[in-house]
This record gives structure tokens, C-alpha cells and sequence, in this order.
């Protein structure tokens, strides 16, 4: 797992990969990184390989959380997971998906979280 540079970042991908697995999912990846950019949250969930896209944001930004994955980030999510499930073949057997977390944070050194919502199977391929 890499330095993240964004604490803020971090702190809202941790807390969605300790919600995930208190969901009873088993985390693969954490911001897994490939030519074609960067996978924050990688997780097995049943039959599913979820590629997940955490979105932070303090409660002045602009719009929800999940509204910031724009096309361009969908396309490049799609085709990192195409090169993730490349280079690992006994992950061909899951079917994926492509997820989206919304972090809001309130202020502060340390801050709270204020909400949180997950939106499994937020885009497919064919939306693309």
C-alpha cells in the first residue's frame, strides 16, 4: 500500500475499508496502482470482485461525494480492473463490479465522520 499524500483522502478509504469488512467482505487491495491509474479499495464480497471508488469531501465541497466520479474516472476504473484481473487469473472466476464510497468529514485535526453511504454496482461497463 502506498503513502497516501491526502489525509483526508485516507482517512475516508480507511473508513471504508473497515466498513467493508465489517460487511464481511475480505480487502485484496488498498490503492492499487496500475498504468492506467489507481484502484482505492479492492474486496471480494461472495461471487463478487468489487472495485471501489472512495470519494472524501468536508460538507462546503461542492455536491455529494459520489457525484465527483465522473465519466472519464469510470473509464479509467474499468480499465484498471481489466489490467488487476489480468495479471491475477484466479480472480477470473468472481465477477466484478464497480462500487462507489461517499465519505463526508466534518472538521477538525481528527474529524468525525458525518456520513457515509455506498453504492454497490454504481456503473457498469456498458455505461461507459
Amino acid at each position: 500500500m502506498r503513502a497516501q499524500s491526502n489525509p483526508r483522502g485516507r482517512c475516508g478509504e480507511d473508513y471504508a475499508a473497515r466498513w467493508l469488512e465489517r460487511q464481511g467482505c475480505r480487502v485484496l487491495e488498498r490503492n492499487w496502482r496500475c498504468p492506467e491509474g489507481e484502484v482505492d479499495i479492492i474486496v471480494l464480497s461472495g461471487e463478487l470482485i468489487c472495485f471501489v471508488e472512495v470519494k472524501t469531501r468536508l460538507p462546503d465541497s461542492y455536491g455529494p461525494p459520489p457525484e465527483a466520479v465522473d465519466r472519464r474516472k469510470r473509464r479509467r476504473l474499468a480499465r484498471c480492473a481489466e489490467r488487476y484481473l489480468f495479471l491475477h487469473p484466479d480472480c477470473g472466476a468472481f465477477q466484478p463490479r464497480f462500487d462507489v464510497a461517499g465519505v463526508l468529514l466534518g472538521a477538525g485535526e481528527n474529524p468525525p465522520i458525518l456520513s457515509f453511504s455506498y453504492l454497490p454496482g454504481a456503473f457498469t461497463c456498458d455505461d461507459l
